[in-house]
Order: structure tokens, then C-alpha cells, then sequence
């Protein structure tokens, strides 16, 4: 199955390694891998792109499983609060959510698939995009029940893309980039932690990326001046400068598992963060 689904974007090779290529940069004109930032012109037009540009958490999550039987199960959180009524927490917490969908699905884990459903929906009536997930949360619900796993997959990314749409839609095209941002911290905090439970260098590799945290920062920078002050945003723009750090390694470079266990704090504290009711 390729790592990228046919809906992601062109652009995406462009502005971040595919999920196959983590551990990769793209070469430069010599051949030789970069990590030259983005150019202010390609910073430019990322930010005319959605937030669909980023590698959805399952693919994040296929590439970790490529080596073994990952213990999916042991990264399961207990149930957050989704009591807030701030539009960004909620667009943040929509994203580890998703994420949290596709721990499920690789865990085969039926019961759980439909629980994050439930919370999945909820939150989208909250931003008003309930109708748009209705239909895919009843084929989640079937889907779970008769253990049709690719199929799940493939629902959970269209559910990801049809929430993201709506939101366009709605004129509520910030909150948009909020859902890839909660998702790719909640993935790297689940993927850290099975990699420091089957510590190899391969996988080590994976969690180098820093044009994705590049590019999920510009989109944070770009965000209103309302947002901008939010406690929350703040804290999540602090806290991804020093992650940015961790995942931004050179390309011969393994990570140790210290190194691994650092960011996995890191990242398992925003997420944390991100799910404490406001």
C-alpha cells in the first residue's frame, strides 16, 4: 500500500519528505541531501496550501509498522475532555483524535475505533461540521464492526480531508491548519514511544523532520492576531521550537534512544497539554 494517498497533494514532494522517505532530505543539485530551510518563496507557497499537504498520522504509522508487529494497544490514552469551547483547542484536540483513530485501526481494535468515533463526532458538531462526518462515522461504525481495516484507513483519511473541507467551507480555513498540527504531535508521540519499546536505527530515522515542523510552524506564524494570543497557540509555537530541535538531525545521524526518549516527553507534554479543558 503507498504511503501517500492519492488526495494528498502534489506539493507535498515539494515541501516535505514523503512518509517513506522520513529519515531522507531531498537531494540538492549536487545530490547530496539538504537542510537548508525553506526558501521565503516556498515558505510563501506553503502557506497558500492547506494543511492536506501533511502526511496523515496513518501514514506516519504504516511507515513504524514496516519492521514488525508494533504493540499498538500500549499507546492508547485514557479518554479526553472535550468540554472546551475554545475553537482552537477543539481544532487541536480534533487532530490527536484522528490520530488516536489510527492507533485503533492498526490495533484491529473495533471497540476502540468506535469510541474515538463517538468523540471524533462530537467535537465536529462543536465546530460545526457535524454534517460533513455523519456519514463517514456510521461507515467508521460498520467498518469497525465487520474488521474491514483498509477500509477503515481509508475512511479515517476521508474524514480527515471531508473535516478540513467543511471548515474551508465554513470560513474557518485557521482552524484547519490547528488539525494537522494536534495530529502530527500526538503521531510523534506515539511513534516515539514504540520505537524506544523496539529500539532500531531504522526507525530512529523515521523521526527526522524538519521540513513538516518547518512547515506547521510557518502555518501557526500565519495564523490571526486573535489566535496569535491565545495561551494555548502560544505554548504549542514555544513547545514545537524546541521539538523542532529534536527531529532536525542530520541525515547520517541516529538518534539514541535517550534522544528518542526526549522527544517522546516532549511531544507526550503538549499533547497533554493540548487535551487539559481550557
Amino acid at each position: 500500500m503507498p504511503f501517500l494517498r492519492k488526495w494528498l497533494r502534489l506539493s507535498i514532494i515539494a515541501l516535505v519528505p514523503t512518509v517513506s522517505a522520513l529519515a531522507e532530505q531531498q537531494p540538492d543539485a549536487n545530490g547530496t541531501a539538504s537542510d537548508k530551510p525553506l526558501s521565503a518563496e516556498e515558505l510563501k507557497s506553503a502557506v497558500s496550501i492547506d494543511a492536506l499537504t501533511v502526511p496523515t498520522p496513518g501514514e506516519f504509522f504504516k511507515a513504524i509498522g514496516k519492521g514488525g508487529k508494533p504493540n499498538w494497544t500500549s499507546e492508547y490514552r485514557p479518554p479526553i475532555s472535550i468540554k472546551s469551547t475554545d475553537r482552537a483547542q477543539m481544532a487541536l484536540n480534533l487532530g490527536t483524535l484522528i490520530a488516536d483513530g489510527y492507533i485503533a485501526v492498526e490495533a484491529q481494535d473495533g471497540q476502540q475505533v468506535k469510541n474515538v468515533g463517538k468523540d471524533v463526532l462530537a467535537l465536529a458538531k462543536k465546530l460545526s461540521v457535524s454534517q460533513t462526518v455523519l456519514a463517514r462515522s456510521a461507515s467508521i461504525t460498520q467498518f469497525a464492526e465487520n474488521n474491514a481495516w483498509d477500509q477503515l484507513n481509508e475512511e479515517l483519511e476521508a474524514t480527515q480531508n471531508e473535516v478540513k473541507k467543511a471548515l474551508e467551507e465554513n470560513r474557518d480555513t485557521d482552524l484547519i491548519s490547528l488539525v494537522s498540527v494536534g495530529g502530527w504531535i500526538r503521531g510523534t508521540e506515539v511513534v516515539t514511544g514504540l520505537v524506544m519499546q523496539n529500539y532500531n536505527a531504522e526507525n530512529a530515522k523515521l523521526l527526522r523532520q524538519p521540513a513538516i515542523v518547518t512547515f506547521l510552524k510557518t502555518k501557526l506564524a500565519h495564523l490571526p492576531g486573535r489566535l496569535q494570543k491565545d495561551p494555548l497557540i502560544q505554548n504549542v509555537t514555544r513547545e514545537l521550537d524546541d521539538i523542532q530541535k529534536m527531529v532536525s538531525f542530520t541525515a547520517d545521524h541516529v538518534p539514541t534512544i535517550d534522544e528518542v526518549k526526549e522527544l517522546n516527553t516532549a511531544s507526550a507534554k503538549l499533547t497533554k497539554e493540548i487535551g487539559v479543558s481550557q
